[in-house]
C-alpha cells in the first residue's frame, strides 16, 4: 500500500492520433434493409453520426482539461494502482460518500453531481448536505491499473474498504453504487459494514439491486412474476453478459483493434439501458459525454480487462448470498424507472437480502442514473443521507 500521489490526466498526442486514425479508416458495411433503427443492434445512423463528430468536432483536449478541474490520485493498494477523484468540499472530512461506478461507464458518469453534493452551497442548497467524494475508478478501467488476472466485485469492495481507511483514514463512511458500482457497494455492505458503531460502512445506497436472498424461490405470485420478467428481458438482452463472463477474451481481442467497434459495444448499451420516453439517444446525452465516456476506455486501452470483470463475477460464485444471510448494513434504494433490464425486484424480496431502510420511486431516469438525470441522483442521495441521521 502507497501514499496517495496526486494525478493528472494528459494523454500522449500519439494515442489520440492512432485512434483518429482509426476511426477515420473504419470500413462501412450494408445495414439490413426494412428494419427498425436499432432492431439488430447498434445503429447505423447513429454511429456514422458519431464518427462524422469524432472527427469534425469533439475535442479531447477540451474534455481532458474537464476532466483534470477535480482532484484525482493515484494509490497502489495490493500491488495494484488504483485511480480515484477526492474531492474534499464542503463537508471538511466528516461525511465521506464513496461512489463506484459500473461497465459501459466511468468516474465519468459522476461528473455533474460532483458539485452539487461537494458543494451544496453553491448550487442553491445547504453546506450542511455536503459530502467529501471518493470516486474510484474499478480495476481494469480507467485510470486504474489492470489487474493481471480478473479480479471480481467482492474482492474491489476489499480494496475499496482499504482506500477509505487505511489510504485516506477515514474510520466510517457511506457507499453508493449502481450497474457493478451496486454490487461492489452491496459487498461493502455485506463484509466491510461497521460492527457496533465502530469502522467500516455505515450505510448504502443503490439504484440497481444486486445480492440475492437464499432460497431464491418465490415466496408471491408478485416475487413469481418478476423472476418471469426478468429472465424474459435477460433472454432478449443479457447476450453481452454471457459472452462477456464465459469468453472476455474472444471479444478484447475484436474491441481493442477497433475504437468504432467499441464504441458500437458501448453505445448501444446506452441506447438500450437509459429512459429514452419521448426523445432518443442525443436528446439524454450530449455527442460529447457519450465520446468522453468512451474514450476513458480507448486511452488506457481498458475495454479488456473491463470485460475480465464478468468472468470475475461467476469466479466468485455470483450474486446469491449464503443460506440465511443477509446484508444487515442499512440500505437505500432508488428505483429509477427507465431501467430496461435490471428493472428491481419487488421490495419483499430485496428485504430479505438486505437490510432496506429508504425506497425512492423515482420520476425518470435509467440504468445510467447519476448521467442521465444528475438533479434527480443528487436529491435522492441527499434525501438518503439525511434519513440515516
Amino acid at each position: 500500500m502507497s501514499a496517495p500521489k496526486p494525478f493528472e490526466i494528459s494523454v500522449p498526442q500519439a494515442k489520440l492520433d492512432a485512434i483518429r486514425d482509426r476511426v477515420a479508416a473504419f470500413q462501412w458495411f450494408p445495414e439490413p434493409a426494412g428494419l427498425p433503427d436499432w432492431q439488430f443492434g447498434m445503429s447505423t445512423p447513429v454511429l456514422k453520426d458519431i464518427q462524422s463528430y469524432w472527427m469534425e468536432t469533439y475535442d479531447w483536449r477540451a474534455e481532458e482539461a474537464k476532466l483534470n478541474e477535480h482532484p484525482q490520485f493515484i494509490a497502489e493498494i495490493d500491488g495494484l494502482p488504483i485511480h480515484f477523484l477526492h474531492v474534499g468540499g464542503e463537508a471538511e472530512g466528516k461525511r465521506p460518500l464513496l461512489l463506484t461506478h459500473g461497465w459501459p461507464g466511468s468516474v465519468y458518469e459522476f461528473y455533474d453531481s460532483i458539485g452539487p453534493l461537494a458543494f451544496p452551497s453553491q448550487h442553491g442548497g445547504r453546506a450542511e448536505d455536503a459530502f467529501d467524494l471518493i470516486i474510484p475508478s474499478l480495476p481494469g478501467y480507467g485510470f486504474s491499473g489492470k489487474p493481471k488476472a480478473p479480479l471480481g466485485q467482492r474482492a474491489t469492495a476489499k480494496l475499496w474498504n482499504t482506500l477509505m481507511q487505511d489510504v485516506l483514514g477515514y474510520d466510517t463512511y457511506l457507499a453508493q453504487g449502481g450497474d457493478w458500482g451496486g454490487m461492489v457497494t452491496s459487498w461493502l455492505g455485506l463484509d466491510h459494514g461497521t460492527v457496533d458503531g465502530k469502522g467500516g460502512c455505515t450505510a448504502i445506497h443503490l439504484n440497481m439491486i444486486s445480492l440475492r436472498p437464499n432460497p431464491t424461490v418465490p415466496q408471491s405470485d408478485e416475487e413469481a412474476d418478476w423472476i418471469k420478467r426478468a429472465q424474459a428481458a435477460m433472454q432478449l438482452e443479457g447476450s453481452y453478459l454471457m459472452q462477456q463472463a464465459t469468453k472476455p477474451q474472444t471479444l478484447a481481442m475484436a474491441l481493442m483493434d477497433s475504437p468504432m467497434g467499441t464504441a458500437a459495444w458501448v453505445l448501444e448499451k446506452f441506447n438500450t439501458w437509459s429512459d429514452l420516453k419521448g426523445g432518443d439517444l442525443f436528446d439524454i446525452y450530449t455527442r460529447d459525454q457519450l465520446l468522453t465516456n468512451l474514450m476513458i476506455y480507448l486511452v488506457n486501452d481498458a475495454i479488456a480487462t473491463s470485460v475480465w470483470y464478468y468472468a470475475a463475477f461467476f469466479g466468485e460464485g455470483g450474486a446469491t448470498l449464503p443460506e440465511g444471510t443477509r446484508c444487515e448494513t442499512p440500505t437505500g434504494f432508488a428505483n429509477f424507472p427507465g431501467e430496461t433490464v435490471y428493472f428491481p425486484p419487488p421490495r419483499s424480496w430485496c428485504e430479505r437480502a438486505y437490510n432496506i431502510t429508504h425506497w425512492s420511486e423515482m420520476s425518470h431516469g435509467g440504468h445510467f442514473a447519476a448521467m442521465e438525470a444528475p438533479d434527480l441522483f443528487v436529491d435522492e442521495v441527499r434525501a438518503w443521507a439525511n434519513s440515516l441521521a
